[in-house]
C-alpha cells in the first residue's frame, strides 16, 4: 500500500509525515506543539478552508472545483486533475468505473505521481482517501502543497520554509511596526494584517495606502489584504480574519499556502519586469543600429550625388579662345582643389569609419551584416572616389596643356602679324615698280642699270622667299592648332601668296623685257654695279638684323634666356665689321660722284642698279643701332622675370623636398603603429590621438606649399627640375596620411568595443595582437586566406574545405580576400560575450503575454515604456493562428526579424 507523510495535528498513532525536499526538512525542524492544540477543532476548521481554496485556485483552470475537501477527492478523479493542473503533466488514463476498487485504483496513481516527484510517503494509503478520512485527506494536500507552491521557493540560497520567511522579511523590512519572525502566532504582524498588507503595498502601491492602516485595528486590516489580493492579484481568500484575531495560534500550514500566493503572484511580475527589461535593451540596441544605417545611408547618397555632379564638370573638355578664359578655368579649378574637396574627402572618411563602426556593433550584438542599398557599399564609393580622381587628373592635365597651347597660340599669331606686316611693307609699290615701262626711252646706260637693278631685285625676291614660306608655315600651324581667328590669319596669308605669285610674274615679264633692250645697251657704270652688288646683301643683312633685333621670343627658363643674351652678344661683336663694310659701301657712291665731277657726266642722282640710295643704308643702319640697347634692356628685363621664376622653383622644391619624405615617413610610421601596437588600447588611442594632432599641426607647411604652388601657376610656371615631388604628389600622400591615421584610431575604437563588450583583458589583446603579426605576411595589417587559414592551424583547428569556407564568410562577408585584426578578434571571441538571442527574446515575450503564442498591444504599452512599446506595435505583424483575439501581433517573427532571421 502506498503511503503518504501524515499532516501535524493528526490524531495520536496515526504518525507524523516524512516527505522529500524542502517540505521534509521543514517537518524534520518544526516545533513539537502541544498534541492537545494539535487537536483543536478550529485548527482542523481553518486548514480545511484554506487548503480548500487553494485547491479550487488551481481546479478552477480546468473549469471545476470542490466543496467538501474530504468527499470530492474520494474517487481520485479531482485529484488527478489537480495534479495536473499544478504540474503541467499528464498522469495515465482514470478508470471511469464507480466501485471502490476503481476509486482506489485512481488515488493510487495520484499518489504514485507524487512519490515520482521525490516525496516519500508513509502513514497513509489509498483506501483511508476513498473512505473519507478528513485528517488524511488533509495531509496529504499539505504534501501537494510543499511540493509544488513551497518546495520550489529559493531565495538566497535557502528553499522552501526558510526561503520563504526570508523573502517575506526582505519585502516588508522598510516598514513600520512589521516585524516577520515565523508563520506562527509567535509573529504578531500576522495577526495584526500589516504583514499582509505590506507585501502587497511593496509590489503595489497603488492598491493599498500603507499609511492610513491602525495597528489596532487587525480585523480591518486583514479584510483589506485579502479583499485586495482577491479581486486585484488573482487570490482566492483562503482564511477569516475572526479566525487568526481569535485563534491563540493559528495553523502554521495555512498562513504558509496562503503567503505562498503572494509569493508566486508577485514572482511573475518580477519575471515581467525582467523580460520587458531584456525587451528594452534589445529594442535599443536594434533602433541606434537602424539609426546608424539611416544615417550611413543619407551620407553616402549625398557624396555620390556630389561625385554626379562633380565629374561631368571635370569631363567638359570644351575649351576657351582666350587665355583669360582659360585663366579664369584654372582658378575655378584651385577653389574645387581647396575649398569643395577636402570636406568631401572627411566625409569619405568618416563614412567608411560608420560604417566599420556600425558592422562592429551589429556583430557584437549577434546581428546580420549591414548591407547597404545598391550601388552604396563602400566598395562603391571607392570606385566612384577613384572615377572622380582620374577625370580630376584628366581635367588638370587638360587645363595645363590648353594653357600652354593658347600661349603658343598667342606667340605663333604675334610673330606671324609681325612677318605678314615686314613683308607687306617690303611688296608694297613692287607691282607698280615692275609694272613700268622706264625703259622705253632710257639710254644705254639707263637700260643696262634697269637690267642690273631688276638682277638685284630679283636677288633680294629670292630672299624673301624664305619670309614667304615661313608665313605660309606659320598660318598652316595655326590652322592645326585651332586659332580661334584662322579665318581672317588664312585670308591674309592668302593675300600675300597671290601677291608672291603675280609678283613672280610681273618680275619675269620685265626680265624679258630689259634682256630684249640690252643689246642696245653697252655701257654701264660698273662702280654703281659695285655699288648695288655690295649694297644689296648688306641691305639683307640689315634688314633681318632689324627684324631680328624687333623679334619676340618665348622663353621658359634662365638657360634660355642666357642662350638668348649669348647669341645677342656674339651679334653686337659683328657690328664693328658691319660699320667697316658700310664705309666701303659709302665710299663706292663717292667715288662715283667723283668721277661724275671729273668727267662733266650728268650728275646720277640714282644708281641705275638698285634702289637702294647711300642714306636707306644709313637710316637702317642708325635703326640697328637704336635696336641693340632696347634688345639689351629687354633681354635683360626677361633673364630678371627667368630669375625670379627660378627662384620660386627653388623655393616650392625646398619646402616639397622636406614635406614629401615627411609625409612618406608619417605613412610608413603610422602603418608600422597599426601592424605593431603596444600598451593597453587607451595608452594606444592616446598615441594615436597626439600621431593625429601632431599631423592637423603639420598643415600650415601644406598650406605654405599651396601658397608657393599658386604664385608658380600664377607665373605660368608648369615644370621644375628641383624636386621629384609635384603639388598633386603631395596633395596624394597628405589625403593618403589623413585617411591612415584614421582608419587605424577606428580600429583601435572599435576594439576597444570589443574588448568592453566581450571583457578581454589587455593580455588577451596582446596575445590576439602577437598571433596576428606574426602570420600577416605582408605586415600590412590584414592577413591574406592563406595566412589565416595558417594561423587556425597553428591554434589546433582542423578545417576542412567547407569549414574553412564557412569562417571566412564570418571574418570576411564583404569578400574582400583579406581578414582584418578586427575581423580576428571578433572570431577568437565570438562565443566568450554574453549575448541576447533569438530564443531568449521569444521567451521574454512569452512571459509579458502570460505564456500564449500572441500579444496584444493593450499588454505592450502596460509591460514595456511608451517608445518601445510602440516601437513593436508598428513593426510586429499580426498573428496568423487561432484562437487569438482581433489585434493580436506575432512576437515570433518579430523577435527573429531583429535577429536576420526572416525577412520582416
Amino acid at each position: 500500500m502506498m503511503m503518504v507523510m501524515q499532516p501535524e495535528g493528526l490524531g495520536a498513532g496515526e504518525g507524523r509525515f516524512a516527505g522529500g525536499g524542502g517540505g521534509g526538512e521543514y517537518m524534520e525542524q518544526e516545533e513539537d506543539w502541544d498534541r492537545d492544540l494539535l487537536l483543536d477543532p478550529a485548527w482542523e476548521k481553518q486548514q480545511r478552508k484554506t487548503f480548500t481554496a487553494w485547491c479550487n485556485s488551481h481546479l478552477r483552470k480546468a473549469g471545476t472545483q470542490i466543496e467538501n475537501i474530504e468527499e470530492d477527492f474520494r474517487n481520485g478523479l479531482k485529484l488527478m486533475l489537480l495534479l495536473e493542473v499544478i504540474s503541467g503533466e499528464r498522469l495515465p488514463r482514470p478508470d471511469k468505473g464507480k466501485m471502490r476498487f476503481h476509486k482506489i485504483a485512481n488515488v493510487n496513481k495520484a499518489l504514485d505521481f507524487i512519490a515520482s516527484k521525490g516525496v516519500k510517503l508513509v502513514s497513509i494509503g489509498a483506501e483511508e482517501i476513498v473512505d473519507g478520512n478528513l485528517k488524511m485527506t488533509l495531509g496529504m494536500i499539505w504534501t501537494i502543497i510543499l511540493r509544488f507552491a513551497i518546495q520550489d521557493i529559493s531565495v538566497e540560497e535557502t528553499s522552501a520554509k526558510e526561503g520563504l520567511l526570508l523573502w517575506c522579511q526582505r519585502k516588508t523590512a522598510p516598514y513600520r511596526n512589521v516585524n516577520v519572525q515565523n508563520f506562527h502566532t509567535r509573529s504578531v504582524s500576522w495577526k495584526d494584517g500589516l504583514a499582509l498588507c505590506a507585501l502587497i503595498h511593496r509590489h503595489r502601491p497603488d492598491l493599498i495606502d500603507y499609511a492610513k492602516l491602525r495597528k489596532d485595528d487587525p480585523i480591518g486590516n486583514l479584510n483589506t489584504a485579502f479583499e485586495v489580493a482577491e479581486k486585484y492579484l488573482d487570490i482566492p481568500k483562503m482564511l477569516d480574519a475572526e479566525d487568526i484575531v481569535n485563534t491563540p495560534k493559528p495553523d502554521e500550514k495555512a498562513i504558509m499556502t496562503y503567503v505562498s500566493c503572494f509569493y508566486h503572484a508577485f514572482a511573475g511580475a518580477e519575471q515581467a519586469e525582467t523580460a520587458a527589461n531584456r525587451i528594452c535593451k534589445v529594442l535599443a540596441v536594434n533602433q541606434e543600429n537602424e539609426k546608424l544605417m539611416e544615417e550611413y545611408e543619407k551620407l553616402a547618397s549625398e557624396l555620390l550625388e556630389w561625385i554626379r555632379r562633380t565629374v561631368p564638370w571635370l569631363e567638359n573638355r570644351v575649351g576657351e579662345p582666350s587665355m583669360s578664359a582659360m585663366q579664369r578655368k584654372l582658378e575655378d579649378f584651385r577653389d574645387y582643389r581647396r575649398l569643395h574637396k577636402p570636406p568631401r574627402i572627411q566625409e569619405k572618411c568618416q563614412l567608411e569609419i560608420n560604417f566599420n563602426t556600425l558592422q562592429t556593433k551589429l556583430r557584437l550584438s549577434h546581428r546580420p551584416a549591414f548591407m547597404p542599398s545598391e550601388g552604396k557599399l563602400v566598395s562603391d564609393i571607392a570606385n566612384a572616389w577613384r572615377g572622380l580622381e582620374q577625370v580630376e587628373k584628366g581635367y588638370e592635365d587638360w587645363l595645363l596643356s590648353e594653357i600652354r597651347r593658347l600661349q603658343r597660340l598667342q606667340h605663333l599669331a604675334e610673330k606671324f602679324r609681325q612677318k605678314a606686316s615686314l613683308h607687306e611693307a617690303w611688296t608694297r609699290g613692287k607691282e607698280e615698280m615692275l609694272s613700268q615701262r622706264d625703259y622705253d626711252s632710257a639710254l644705254l646706260q639707263e637700260v643696262r642699270a634697269l637690267l642690273r637693278r631688276h638682277e638685284a631685285f630679283e636677288s633680294d625676291l629670292a630672299a624673301h622667299q624664305d619670309r614667304v614660306e615661313h608665313i605660309a608655315a606659320l598660318a598652316q600651324e595655326l590652322n592645326e592648332l585651332d586659332y580661334h581667328e584662322a579665318a581672317s590669319v588664312n585670308s591674309r596669308c592668302q593675300a600675300i601668296c597671290d601677291q608672291w605669285d603675280n609678283l613672280g610674274t610681273l618680275t619675269q615679264k620685265r626680265r624679258d623685257a630689259l634682256e630684249r633692250m640690252e643689246k642696245l645697251l653697252e655701257t654701264i657704270d660698273r662702280l654703281q654695279l659695285e655699288f648695288a652688288r655690295r649694297a644689296a646683301p648688306f641691305n639683307n643683312w640689315l634688314d633681318g638684323a632689324v627684324e631680328d633685333l624687333q623679334d619676340v621670343w618665348l622663353v621658359h627658363s634662365v638657360e634660355e634666356t642666357q642662350s638668348l643674351l649669348t647669341a645677342h652678344d656674339q651679334f653686337k661683336a659683328t657690328l664693328p665689321e658691319a660699320d667697316r663694310e658700310r664705309g666701303a659701301i659709302m665710299g663706292i657712291q663717292g667715288e662715283i660722284q667723283k668721277i661724275c665731277q671729273t668727267y662733266g657726266l650728268r650728275p646720277c642722282s640714282t644708281n641705275p642698279y638698285i634702289t637702294l640710295s647711300p642714306q636707306d643704308i644709313n637710316t637702317k643702319w642708325d635703326m640697328v643701332r637704336k635696336l641693340v640697347p632696347s634688345c639689351d634692356q629687354t633681354l635683360q628685363e626677361e633673364l630678371a622675370r627667368q630669375q625670379v621664376n627660378e627662384r620660386l622653383r627653388r623655393q616650392f622644391a625646398a619646402q616639397a623636398n622636406a614635406i614629401g619624405p615627411w609625409i612618406q615617413a608619417k605613412v610608413e610610421e603610422v602603418g608600422r603603429l597599426a601592424a605593431g601596437l603596444a600598451g593597453s588600447l587607451e595608452e594606444q588611442m592616446a598615441g594615436l590621438r597626439q600621431q593625429e594632432q601632431n599631423i592637423i599641426n603639420y598643415k600650415t607647411n601644406i598650406d605654405r606649399l599651396e601658397g608657393d604652388h599658386q604664385l608658380l601657376q600664377e607665373s605660368l610656371v608648369f615644370d621644375n627640375k628641383h624636386t621629384v615631388y609635384s603639388m598633386e604628389h603631395i596633395r596624394v600622400g597628405w589625403e593618403q596620411l589623413l585617411t591612415s591615421i584614421a582608419r587605424t584610431i577606428n580600429e583601435v575604437e572599435n576594439q576597444v568595443l570589443t574588448r568592453d563588450a566581450k571583457g578581454l583583458s589587455q593580455e588577451q589583446l596582446n596575445e590576439f595582437r602577437a598571433s596576428f603579426n606574426h602570420f600577416d605576411r605582408k605586415q600590412n595589417g590584414m592577413m591574406e586566406p592563406d595566412d589565416f587559414r595558417a594561423c587556425l592551424i597553428s591554434m589546433g583547428y582542423d578545417l576542412g574545405e567547407v569549414e574553412f569556407a564557412r569562417i571566412m564568410t564570418m571574418v570576411d562577408p564583404n569578400a574582400a580576400g583579406v581578414v582584418t585584426f578586427q575581423a580576428f578578434i571578433d572570431f577568437m571571441t565570438r562565443e566568450t560575450a554574453e549575448t541576447d538571442t533569438t530564443e531568449q527574446v521569444v521567451a521574454s515575450f512569452k512571459i509579458l503575454a502570460g505564456d500564449k503564442n500572441y500579444i496584444t498591444p493593450e499588454e505592450l504599452r502596460r509591460e514595456l515604456p511608451a517608445k518601445q512599446a510602440e516601437y513593436c506595435i508598428r513593426r510586429m505583424v499580426p498573428y496568423k493562428g487561432s484562437g487569438a483575439p482581433a489585434g493580436a501581433l506575432d512576437y515570433v517573427a518579430f523577435s527573429s526579424a531583429l535577429y536576420g532571421e526572416s525577412d520582416l
